[in-house]
């Protein structure tokens, strides 16, 4: 198993509310997250950084008899519960919060959990497939049918999520099992990638874009000649 990782401030933003982490753990499996903070002008880095030490901390020290998605709850629920509570106690965190997307990538499966909107792909030869769900409005208006696609791309609401680490006191964060083959991946990233990214120009990065070390700074460039008007952040794992 390898993992590899980047995030950037993007070409417009003037700072970087993103997060990630990436652990290769001592029986080969890798542990990874990226986070996308929100609110106020410093808040959404607090947000972030937060989700990603507490997540990993309650992980990697947590009880280690419990079963593995267990486990990736815990860590997801400590990290919601001190920064919802940090946004109640600290004037200028109040509102903060921010999207979680994890994964735990083993030899023949990977326990993903997500909050928000970012996301998480299972990429092979035969294609790329969105693991995540969206909570976001315009995701529960694709799934009413009353936005296509491609007009979800370009709505003006776009960007509001229905749900996030730190807006309410308990969470339990949606669940996903993947299976995993030799020479499959996962990507992991903000939707400051998979807004301006289109997921064939990710899959063609993946598999034939070049070595695999590389691919999350290629997926970056595209986005910054496309503007990149948010922060992007990509994490590879190649099982």
């Amino acid at each position: 198993m390898q993992v590899w990782g980047i995030t950037h401030r993007g070409a417009v933003r003037q700072q970087n509310q993103d997060a990630f982490a990436t652990r290769v753990l001592g029986d080969g499996r890798v542990l990874a997250l990226v986070c996308d903070g929100m609110g106020g002008a410093r808040a959404g880095n607090v947000a972030s950084a937060m989700a990603v030490e507490r997540f990993m901390e309650e992980y990697l020290q947590g009880d280690r008899t419990l079963p593995d998605g267990e486990r990736m709850q815990r860590a997801a629920a400590r990290a919601n519960r001190e920064i919802f509570d940090r946004s109640l106690h600290d004037e200028s965190c109040t509102g903060m919060g921010t999207t979680l997307v994890a994964a735990l990538a083993g030899e023949r499966e990977a326990i993903i959990l997500n909050e928000g909107d970012s996301r998480a792909y299972h990429v092979n030869g035969e294609g790329i497939v969105l693991v995540t769900r969206d909570h976001s409005l315009v995701e529960d208006l694709v799934e009413r049918g009353e936005l296509t696609r491609e007009q979800a791309r370009s709505h003006p609401n776009k960007n509001l999520i229905t749900r996030a680490l730190g807006a309410e006191p308990e969470l339990m964060a949606d669940c996903f099992r993947q299976p995993l083959a030799p020479g499959d991946y996962l990507l992991l990233c903000s939707d400051g990638l998979s807004n301006v990214v289109e997921e064939q120009e990710m899959l063609y990065e993946v598999i034939h874009g070049g070595p695999p070390e590389s691919c999350c700074g290629r997926l970056l460039e595209i986005a910054m000649g496309r503007g990149a008007p948010d922060n992007v952040t990509a994490v590879l794992i190649r099982r």
